[in-house]
């Protein structure tokens, strides 16, 4: 007989959940540093901030590879919340596949488009 309850419960499961929650919190730590480095820059450019300025912002070598650092730390962060509520949310296997490949699908073209976007600087 199984027991599942007291301290000789049956866990079973996926056993993703610590990893997931904590890829949450190191992927929002480090896109709110990338904001904070962002902010600074912009609060210390001198004289009005227009195309030129923000393209100053983002030339240096060290910002775009922060920057890569941070839309792929978006995209996972994106992946893991979609993929929960997906799977907490939509039932019929189906439909939650079809939602898993879109998500899949339309987060790597973002990631395409971000990266032509940050390169053509």
């Amino acid at each position: 007989m199984s027991v599942n309850y007291g301290s000789k419960r049956v866990v079973s499961g996926a056993h993703y959940g610590l990893r997931d929650w904590l890829a949450q919190r190191v992927t929002a730590t480090l896109m709110a540093l990338f904001t904070l480095v962002v902010l600074v820059q912009v609060i210390f450019t001198s004289g009005p901030l227009g195309y030129e300025g923000w393209a100053g912002i983002f030339a240096a070598q060290w910002m775009k590879v922060l920057t890569f650092a941070v839309i792929v730390a978006l995209l996972y962060h994106v992946w893991v919340g979609m993929r929960d509520v997906w799977m907490d949310y939509v039932k019929p296997v189906g439909v939650r596949l079809a939602l898993h490949v879109f998500t899949l699908v339309w987060l790597v073209g973002c990631a395409g488009w971000a990266i032509q976007v940050l390169w053509r600087l």
